[in-house]
C-alpha cells in the first residue's frame, strides 16, 4: 500500500478558542464582551442567576430508598442456542459463554426467537420467553 493511495478522511476538527488571529476565534473567544459570564468559570449547575433545578424540585421521601436501580439487560431466547442441551442457565453460565458482560448484575430473558432443545432456566423472563422455553421441553425455575 502506498501513502498516496490511503482513503481521504474528512474530519473537521473543532475550532480552538483564543489561539491567534488567523484562527477566527480570538479576543473574546465566543463569550461576548464583559460581564460575569465572559470572565472565569462558573459553578456546575449555574443557570444564569435563576433558581437552579436542584433547588426547584422537591426532595424524595425516605432515606436511601429512591436511589437509582440498574435496569435489567434484555437477552433474547435465541442467544441461548449456543449453550449445550440440558444446561442450567444462570448469570454465571451466561458470563462464562460470553452472552453477557462481567459487569451485568441483572438479566431478563425476552421471547425474541426460539430454541430447539431443553434448558433449565433460573432467571427472570417474560411470558413469551417462558412459553418458548417450555415449548422446547425446558423448564423455568424462578
Amino acid at each position: 500500500m502506498n501513502l498516496s493511495q490511503l482513503p481521504k478522511i474528512v474530519v473537521i476538527s473543532k475550532k480552538r478558542l483564543g489561539r491567534g488571529h488567523g484562527s477566527g476565534k480570538v479576543k473574546t473567544s465566543g463569550r461576548g464582551t464583559k460581564g460575569q459570564k465572559a470572565r472565569g468559570g462558573m459553578p456546575l449547575g449555574f443557570e444564569g442567576g435563576q433558581l437552579s433545578i436542584t433547588k426547584r424540585l422537591p426532595f424524595l421521601r425516605g432515606k436511601g430508598v429512591n436511589t437509582a436501580q440498574p435496569k435489567a439487560v434484555a437477552i433474547p431466547v435465541s442467544k441461548l442456542a449456543n449453550l449445550p442441551t440440558g444446561t442450567n442457565v444462570t448469570i454465571a453460565v451466561l458470563k462464562k459463554y460470553g452472552i453477557i458482560l462481567q459487569r451485568n448484575p441483572h438479566v431478563k430473558l425476552v421471547g425474541t426467537g426460539n430454541i430447539k432443545f431443553s434448558l433449565t432456566v433460573a432467571l427472570p423472563c417474560t411470558g413469551s420467553a417462558k412459553k418458548a422455553i417450555e415449548k422446547a421441553g425446558g423448564t423455568v425455575v424462578v
